[in-house]
């Protein structure tokens, strides 16, 4: 205490109970302070100290949660906190948006308030305001996938931070009387959704109905619409289709290819008046290839696949509604299910799933093999931890999809933190059929299939 306040600094500074959001609310003067406090950097003369006594104050919020029950209020604000943490490391300004996964830079759900931006705290014990916070505000949630927050371009350590963060915040969702949570409208209304409390929600969805059930539904709606924002526009370049050379061009001005008639008509050209004489015209095809390109998505809806599968599911839908991609959805543990005729709608197909149970590829492979008509034009993108009762069938049959000509894109995780365990064995397999395995970012599955339809 008496060295912080040697410093000039507030004692709330010490307090666990108030978080990062209130003391900078309460002492804007902070707020530089603490921005980019961890990226690399030399420190001036003097500020080590006070460097040392803000990064406690984020150590201690985030990685202090306690033990015992946890209330929406308190999860809000270890969220924001969480933010305020990935914002030091310097994740925002590498990213361009807000930390810990919030889309676009959303600002964080306001915790114990009635909306953003009210510049008030809860005063009940936990200190979690509410607010914009720094540079569109700290974000809620890891997991999520959306492209921010640590593991992000940040190497081994950033994506180390991300399953860390990720853990504390799953376990805080598990701690939290979500159900009671749930049922009361206005505490479901401070619930910022996130990558842990999608994955709990979607675990216990048997086991609410009523208000409870409606305000769930809510919060993975919203969920997935941030996440489908994200997405949607990495997706948004991909290729409307190869040019189909059997196809003359079509004879109008706006196909003309002015350069290619100037060079080959240079023969033609008249040194005397200057002129070019110009005896044919060239223009350029534009007629696209015109079958559809087949996309069977494949989902592991075990448990320790939640993550990959939010986001396939939601990627799936995407490219469902681009032009000339007919997009098929299978999801399976033990038995699988064709989920094609809601592949438009991620919400309805993770309101479908069943989440546990053990893994038998067979029973996805049953129903994939009938979808492929055109193995030359079909790309099976199979999300999968891969630890499978039976590796040797399921590996012989998506070899044999390989060797028809089909596109084999095998799965391994796509979070933000990149933190999924694959089985080994399948994963040499694979990388010597040619297929590595993808673990990793979304982007790095978004790219593959845009490559695949170009």
């Amino acid at each position: 205490m008496a060295v912080v306040g040697d410093l000039g600094l507030p004692a709330a500074l010490l307090d666990p109970s108030v978080s990062v959001d209130t003391l900078v609310q309460r002492f804007p003067e902070l707020a530089d302070g603490f921005r980019n406090l961890l990226a690399p950097g030399e420190d001036a003369p003097g500020d080590e100290v006070r460097r040392a006594a803000l990064v406690s104050k984020l150590l201690l919020n985030v990685f202090g949660t306690g033990t015992g029950d946890v209330t929406a209020t308190q999860l809000a604000a270890w969220q924001q906190d969480a933010g305020w943490l990935t914002q030091a490391l310097g994740a925002c300004g590498a990213q361009g948006g807000a930390p810990g996964g919030t889309p676009g830079g959303a600002p964080g759900a306001a915790a114990g308030s009635g909306g953003p931006g009210t510049g008030s705290d809860t005063g009940s014990g936990t200190g979690a305001g509410s607010g914009t916070g720094p540079g569109g505000g700290p974000g809620a949630g890891y997991g999520a996938g959306a492209g921010h927050g640590p593991g992000t371009g940040y190497g081994e350590s950033g994506r180390e931070l991300s399953g860390v963060l990720a853990d504390l915040e799953a376990d805080l969702v598990r701690r939290m009387r979500l159900r009671e949570v749930l049922a009361d409208p206005a505490l479901a209304r401070r619930l910022t959704p996130s990558m842990s409390l999608v994955e709990q929600l979607l675990r216990d969805k048997a086991n609410l109905s009523g208000v409870a059930l409606a305000n769930a539904k809510a919060l993975i709606r919203r969920f997935v619409d941030e996440v489908a924002e994200v997405l949607r526009t990495q997706v948004a370049k991909a290729s409307a289709g190869v040019i189909d050379r059997s196809i003359p061009p079509k004879r109008v001005f706006r196909n003309l290819d002015v350069e290619r008639t100037i060079w080959k008509n240079l023969v033609n050209y008249n040194p005397e008046d200057q002129r070019l004489y110009v005896d044919r015209l060239y223009y350029r095809r534009t007629a696209k290839r015109t079958t559809p390109a087949r996309m069977i998505v494949v989902v592991d809806q075990s448990g320790s696949m939640v993550d990959a599968m939010v986001n396939c599911t939601i990627l799936a839908s995407i490219f469902a509604g681009l032009p000339k991609v007919d997009v098929h959805l299978i999801a399976y543990d033990t038995r699988a299910l064709d989920l094609t005729p809601w592949v438009h709608d991620p919400f309805e197909v993770l309101l479908r799933t069943q989440l546990g149970g053990g893994t038998d590829g067979t029973a996805a492979l049953a129903l994939a093999q009938p979808k492929v008509a055109d193995p030359h034009n079909t790309v099976v993108v199979w999300i999968s931890d891969f630890y499978e009762w039976n590796c040797d069938a399921v590996f012989a049959g998506m070899e044999a999809l390989h060797r028809s000509g089909v596109r084999i894109i095998p799965v391994g995780s796509v979070n933000s933190g990149g933190q999924q365990s694959v089985n080994p064995w399948f994963r040499q397999k694979l990388k010597n059929l040619g297929t590595p395995v993808i673990s990793g970012h979304i982007r790095k599955l978004v790219l593959e299939l845009k490559n695949f339809l170009a």
